[in-house]
């Protein structure tokens, strides 16, 4: 089934038929580039785009903010795109109206200067000087939105929280709002890989090192030069000078390895913690009639969703709407594994623009009439719509039990499950964590029964309905350690009639962080809030059983009648994790029945 719009009730107005009533009017002028000096005397290298080239008219203003090169010089005679990290939204907005700002980061592409951190709050400082010389433009009308997917998003949030009175809506697109636990330290944890992977990538980019820039698709094309010289850089030298300021760029690797619990700060400046590169942090300096729209997708990385979803239940801000789909980062492919096509059907962008016509151009959209939440439930392969999140509050709880069971009621007598982790288990190249790597995927958890064939389980007995589930599954574990500390992941697979295993979702909680406390008022959550602070941090006691209540990643998905409901549980995922605790493999032991009973939540969702 495909992901389209236009099938049921969600949406009085679907994306895909506004985008259809809203064809381009106007062309693609010519980008006239620049650089544009900041407070500290850094210039950026940004790129306007205007309908038609008309400097004469005043335009909404879409800016874009990435360090991901905001154009190439590309070989003569190529006719290769020179923008591939931005295209979409210059052919997307700048034909329907929109002016089209692009700005190369501090101390990326074009631009001088040299970043000192993952979106550095010195980055954050610098889209206030944007926008103030784009309201002083003789074609700008003065309203300033802001979208991109993954960094961009983010970007978008930091932009609002700048306080601009010119900001008027943003659409952070597949964004973090806590950069450490939504995307390298999920439950605690480190994505080894993520972290390395995104350094080759800022080296190939940042230090124009074409040799390492093939091995990302994205901008794999030999065509692609350099980053594109501003007008007044006739030969280059500008450009060329500004990549060597980009060689004392921080290193990731180096980096991320500083913040081994969330609270921990830079040792040389006490007051810069994960907080300092996260959105939550500047919450209050959000105006609240700022509109936001935020989407992302049910297989978006290690925590997108969840940040999403955070987005959304914190914000006080009152037009505010999320979309959540069947999507892995970026919206590059439909992860279901009953889609017609891998390519998504449904035009992310063009509810984007729909959101801009109705908070930037001021056009009726009909878009107030709409529900602020709209989800796809797997499976089902159906849009939902809803106004709360979590949709709905009714739960079913499922016990596990004796002979790796998954019932309704727990058993009387306590009983024991006891394995040993294999540290060299992994769930493979085909997951949710390598598009936020940006590696290729297209094929998602397709040897899943087999991989979860060599873990512990405990699956229930055939449904006699279907039951569909939507928002953050919860597992409470009653655990036993060899070792002072484990890494848990639990893993909530449908296994169907013939038997296939179905990948549905994943937790992941170190054992060390297990400590649970109130969600703090910048990052309010409808599941269990771990602090992940290294004050919280507790080492497992040898013989004494520790509950361990951590959600899973959020998800909305139909279990049929006659499937069997799986959680299965690893103490490693060596194709994507920190191995934990090194070399020494704990044997976990999970209590069911009796005091400590262990168990599964579910948050149960009515079709509408």
């Amino acid at each position: 089934m495909p992901d389209r719009d236009d099938q049921g009730l969600a949406w009085k107005v679907p994306p895909s038929r506004y985008l259809a009533s809203r064809p381009g009017e106007h062309r693609v002028g010519e980008p006239r580039s620049l650089y544009l000096g900041m407070p500290d005397g850094c210039r950026l290298a940004l790129d306007v785009i205007l309908p038609d080239g008309d400097t004469s008219r005043r335009w909404p203003t879409v800016l874009i903010l990435t360090p991901y090169v905001r154009r190439f010089a590309v070989t003569p005679g190529s006719n290769v795109e020179p923008s591939p990290n931005t295209f979409r939204y210059r052919d997307m907005f700048v034909p329907r109206g929109y002016a089209l700002v692009v700005v190369d980061a501090r101390g990326t592409g074009a631009s001088f200067g040299t970043r000192d951190s993952f979106r550095s709050p010195r980055e954050r400082e610098d889209y206030r000087t944007i926008a103030d010389w784009i309201t002083a433009q003789p074609w700008s009308d003065g309203c300033i939105g802001a979208t991109g997917i993954s960094y961009l998003g983010a970007a978008c949030d930091f932009l609002a929280s700048t306080g601009h009175k010119a900001v008027k809506a943003i659409a952070p697109l597949f964004a973090v709002w806590d950069t450490w636990a939504d995307n390298y330290y999920p439950g605690g944890l480190l994505i080894k890989r993520l972290a390395q992977v995104y350094d080759e990538l800022m080296l190939a980019l940042d230090h124009d090192r074409r040799d390492l820039r093939a091995q990302f698709s994205y901008f794999a094309d030999p065509a692609l030069q350099g980053p594109m010289p501003v007008d007044e850089d006739k030969d280059g030298s500008l450009a060329r000078a500004a990549v060597r300021e980009h060689l004392a760029n921080f290193r990731m690797p180096d980096f991320m390895v500083e913040f081994k619990c969330r609270d921990d700060a830079l040792p040389y400046d006490p007051s810069f913690t994960s907080a300092s590169f996260s959105p939550y942090n500047y919450l209050e300096h959000i105006r609240d009639d700022v509109a936001v729209y935020a989407i992302s997708g049910w297989l978006d990385g290690a925590g997108y969703a969840n940040a999403t979803i955070a987005r959304f239940s914190t914000l006080k801000n009152a037009e505010r709407r999320i979309m959540l789909g069947p999507w892995d980062h970026g919206a590059r492919v439909n992860v279901s594994p009953w889609r017609a096509r891998v390519e998504p059907e449904l035009p992310v962008l063009g509810e984007v623009l729909r959101f801009f016509d109705q908070h930037l151009a001021g056009r009726d959209t009909g878009l107030a009439a709409e529900e602020p939440i709209h989800y796809f439930a797997m499976h089902a392969e159906e849009w939902r719509s809803a106004r709360t999140w979590p949709p709905t509050r009714e739960e079913c709880t499922l016990f596990t039990g004796t002979g790796g069971t998954l019932a309704a009621s727990a058993t009387g007598e306590p009983t024991k499950n006891t394995f040993q982790v294999d540290f060299a288990f992994g769930t493979g190249g085909q997951t949710r964590y390598e598009r936020i790597a940006g590696i290729e995927a297209k094929s998602y958890y397709e040897d899943w029964s087999k991989r979860e064939a060599a873990l512990p389980q405990f699956t229930s007995e055939p449904l006699a309905e279907p039951l569909e589930i939507a928002g953050h599954p919860v597992v409470s574990l009653w655990l036993l350690s060899s070792e002072p500390d484990a890494a848990v992941f639990v893993y909530l697979s449908e296994v169907e009639a013939d038997g296939t295993s179905r990948y549905v979702t994943e937790g992941v909680l170190r054992a060390i962080h297990r400590a649970e406390s109130p969600a703090p008022a910048n990052y309010r959550a409808a599941w269990p809030w771990h602090s992940y602070a290294r004050k919280d941090a507790r080492p497992m006691p040898a013989g004494e059983p520790q509950l361990l209540r951590f959600a899973l990643l959020p998800t909305a998905w139909r279990f049929s009648a006659g499937s069997r409901i799986r959680i299965s549980i690893a103490g490693a995922d060596a194709d994507h994790f920190a191995q934990t605790p090194h070399g020494r493999p704990p044997k976990l032991t999970v209590l069911s029945g009796g005091d400590r009973p262990s168990s599964l939540m579910l948050p149960v969702a009515v079709a509408t």
